[in-house]
């Protein structure tokens, strides 16, 4: 696979939580707004790039029985540091938050890359992996959290445009969620199948 490819596989064809239905937790749950999106999906990526290197890099030492303590370990150790920077530069988004940047440690999409991809490929693979996953799911929170600060709050990042009379409620709560989540999720997955399937028409055409 070419690093392109590698790079860019999770950003819509295979992203994380519209695609392969990972990370539903922060999904649903810090989508209220798209500052929050944002800074889970940038604490995420943090945590997705620098694990990937350090178990690319160490797999070869890494007993194959304990793999995946020694995963989560690595894994917890990257969460902390964030989650320190966060609380130290950015209080208000870590205030926002809360409990879930210390969950990124069970996060299914960090450990399913360390699995799947960084435990057998070389650093800088793994680099471009995580980095493509952490876009792609930073995509998916955004895409999810503006609907919703929309029609739930009538802003955009915090900024207000429609009159508080005109919000529709069920937007920031947890029916909401479910309910733009499997809409963008139709969306996303529509377009990937239309696009794939152009592509498998302009190949076949090639021939």
């Amino acid at each position: 696979m070419s690093k392109a490819k590698i790079l860019t596989k999770g950003f819509f064809k295979e992203n994380p939580s519209l695609i392969l239905v990972l990370g539903m937790c922060p999904t649903l749950a810090v989508t209220t707004s798209v500052n929050n999106a944002l800074g889970m999906g940038a604490a995420t990526t943090f945590v997705l790039l620098m694990s990937n290197m350090i178990i690319s890099a160490l797999k070869n030492i890494i007993p194959d029985k304990v793999r995946i303590p020694c995963f989560i370990v690595i894994i917890a150790t990257f969460v902390s540091m964030i989650d320190l920077i966060i609380q130290g530069f950015l209080p208000a988004l870590s205030e926002s938050l809360g409990v879930f940047i210390p969950l990124i440690v069970v996060n299914c999409i960090v450990l399913g890359r360390a699995e799947a991809f960084a435990s057998k490929n070389t650093v800088f693979d793994s680099l471009l992996d995580g980095l493509g996953m952490g876009i792609g799911f930073t995509i998916s929170l955004v895409l999810v959290a503006a609907v919703r600060e929309i029609l739930g709050a009538g802003s955009f990042m915090g900024m207000q445009f429609i009159p508080s009379h005109y919000n529709i409620l069920l937007f920031v709560l947890a029916p909401g969620a479910f309910i733009v989540l499997g809409f963008v999720m139709a969306a996303v997955r529509q377009i990937v199948n239309k696009v794939e399937a152009k592509r498998k028409a302009k190949a076949v055409c090639a021939k």
